[in-house]
């Protein structure tokens, strides 16, 4: 199996990041304006992108602050049973957020469009943390 992974530091508090990654508000800021979620292990986040396209992720692993990991059921056929995973771990000057996407059976070009456009959606997150605006979705680019 192959595995999409990102590392980068954003200056801000595990406890931040954390809420972004996890309350509706947060994933909206960063990801896709049109998120529906809820912070619970066991249920469904559902990511709308466009008027005919979405992504809905199991919430399999919520660790307040160290941990958020998900499965995807519902998206392109690539997507589907990949496990999505943030993990954080404070610094000095920050935390740093270790991404990986792990499941992909092969690399594809989907699956090299998907990881640049994580490190984009990184690049939103971390905006977000660091200055309260993300460039979520239509946008990230």
């Amino acid at each position: 199996m192959k595995s999409i992974c990102h590392r980068l530091l954003i200056k801000a508090s595990p406890e931040k990041i954390y809420a972004a990654l996890t309350l509706q508000e947060g994933l909206a800021g960063w990801w896709t304006p049109e998120t529906t979620a809820k912070p619970e292990t066991g249920g469904i986040a559902r990511f709308t992108f466009g008027p005919d396209y979405f992504k809905e992720m199991k919430i399999t692993n919520l660790e307040p602050q160290k941990k958020v990991e998900w499965v995807c059921i519902k998206a392109y056929e690539e997507w589907i049973d990949t496990t999505i995973t943030f993990e954080l771990d404070p610094k000095d000057k920050g935390t740093v957020l270790f991404f990986h996407h792990d499941g992909w059976k092969e690399y594809t070009p989907g699956y090299a469009s998907c990881s640049y456009d994580w490190a984009l959606f990184l690049r939103s997150l971390r905006l977000l943390c660091e200055t309260g605006k993300g460039k979520p979705y239509p946008d990230f680019q």
